[in-house]
């Protein structure tokens, strides 16, 4: 009975030890997808999506657009995660996007809602890797 629950022991003992051993290399090996955009945003004097406005008419052009671009199942899901900031009226759209086509169809969307000259177009295409 000792036998077997040492030997019990140094299996769990060695399980773990590999696991971790098997996280930290799969985690050294991982890089963010988005970091480059991340900077960016950072880095860049424009709207990020924290300086969304809070007025009802900005909340609720943001919300239509955001709607419109997600009922579109054609866009990839670059698209439908794209930032849409409402400033007092103004649109901006950031982010990655799969094509040419897709940043055409998003800023689209949002003139409709928004209305012509107050879109900002941001997005960036992303290359194919």
């Amino acid at each position: 009975m000792k036998r077997h629950r040492l030997l019990v022991i140094a299996c769990s003992l060695l399980l773990t030890c590999g696991m971790t051993a098997w996280a930290q290399d799969s985690s050294q090996n991982a890089s963010p997808d988005n970091t480059q955009v991340n900077k960016q945003d950072q880095n860049s004097g424009q709207p990020t999506a924290d300086q969304q406005s809070n007025t009802r008419s900005d909340r609720e052009i943001t919300q239509q657009i955001r709607q419109s671009i997600v009922k579109d199942k054609a866009l990839s899901s670059y698209a439908h995660n794209v930032k849409v900031i409402t400033q007092n009226g103004q649109v901006t759209l950031r982010g990655p996007v799969q094509s040419e086509d897709e940043k055409q169809a998003i800023e689209s969307k949002a003139s409709a809602v928004a209305g012509d000259g107050k879109v900002t177009n941001d997005l960036s295409v992303k290359p194919k890797s």
